[in-house]
């Protein structure tokens, strides 16, 4: 072993003296020993649930990874899926223990991106997730106005969610469901929960899919659902500085700064605390009023294809 080697877990940890990745201002140590000080508040956010990372390697572009590679240890769970779009069966890890944990962070594995649904019920979402996307060069001010509408609109509904940076530039709204919530039922929630929101102020949040409808206002994305994938709490992120997706309560949010949680800030600022355990509420069933409304609004990607389609047609015939 190397002077930057060592074993934990049973897992041996290679070159953690290495830079994460341009801008982290962290090494592949600082990584490994962050997500061993926080695997106790992470793995319940991981596990049972078929796990896609984003992985960076020296000089490489990142890329995301679902389909464990040959080499993965055999006592690392996993779960077969089908993928619809690529018609092959991925074969997706269960980050279920601390050894599993640390031999995707010395994979260089950062990112964790787990399903909204565990691996046993995959037609039963366990929870909503509201993704708060600023408008380029915008504040995240912006986005905590947008997050406390949100809030309005699902209070207005008698729901209640926990709400998190998204390690990046925005916030999601996370909202437990009941466990016979279908997918299809969690969707169409979704969908009128992003409605609600931009009724309440059309000139802060837009629910336009396509960016040069949005005029500057905050998306308010709708459109994770079914097989999607939401960053989990806790997750770091591929970005400058190495930032944290972190739970923040709803009366800190307005003087909240996403950039000071990072892999190097958050131990010392959770301390013994699983902030996001104590900010979720109990699962909650979907109001049957909230649902219905939501299956008449279109899937925004879908309607954004249909869009763009017809306005291709109206170019094509005036020009």
């Amino acid at each position: 072993m190397g002077a930057a080697d060592e074993t934990r877990a049973g897992v041996s940890l290679t070159n953690l003296d290495q830079p994460l990745f341009d801008g982290a201002g962290a090494t592949k140590r600082d990584l490994v020993d962050y997500l061993d000080a926080v695997s106790g508040r992470i793995l319940p956010e991981l596990r049972d649930r078929p796990l896609s990372v984003l992985r960076v390697r020296p000089g490489q572009e990142p890329f995301m990874q679902k389909n464990l590679p040959k080499y993965t240890p055999d006592w690392v769970r996993r779960t077969e899926v089908w993928a619809e779009a690529s018609h092959r069966r991925i074969s997706y890890a269960l980050c279920d223990d601390r050894r599993t944990l640390l031999w995707f962070a010395n994979q260089r594995a950062v990112e964790y991106h787990p399903t909204l649904a565990r691996t046993g019920a995959p037609e039963h979402p366990s929870h909503l997730v509201l993704d708060l996307d600023p408008p380029e060069g915008e504040a995240f001010g912006a986005v905590v106005r947008v997050a406390l509408l949100v809030r309005q609109a699902l209070s207005d509904a008698g729901l209640a969610g926990a709400v998190k940076t998204s390690g990046a530039k925005g916030l999601h709204v996370i909202v437990p469901v009941d466990p016979a919530t279908t997918a299809e039922e969690a969707a169409a929630a979704t969908r009128a929960l992003a409605a609600r929101t931009e009724r309440l102020d059309p000139a802060a949040a837009t629910t336009a899919f396509v960016v040069a409808d949005r005029g500057g206002r905050v998306f308010v994305d709708s459109t994770r659902a079914y097989g999607a994938t939401v960053v989990a709490a806790y997750s770091p992120r591929i970005r400058p500085g190495a930032p944290v997706s972190y739970p923040v309560g709803w009366a800190d949010l307005e003087s909240a700064s996403p950039a000071d949680f990072t892999v190097r800030s958050v131990p010392a600022l959770l301390g013994d605390r699983d902030p996001w355990a104590e900010a979720l509420p109990a699962p909650q069933r979907l109001p049957v009023e909230l649902v219905e409304q939501g299956r008449t609004i279109p899937v925004a990607r879908v309607q954004a294809m249909h869009e763009g389609k017809r306005r291709a047609k109206a170019r094509r015939e005036a020009g």
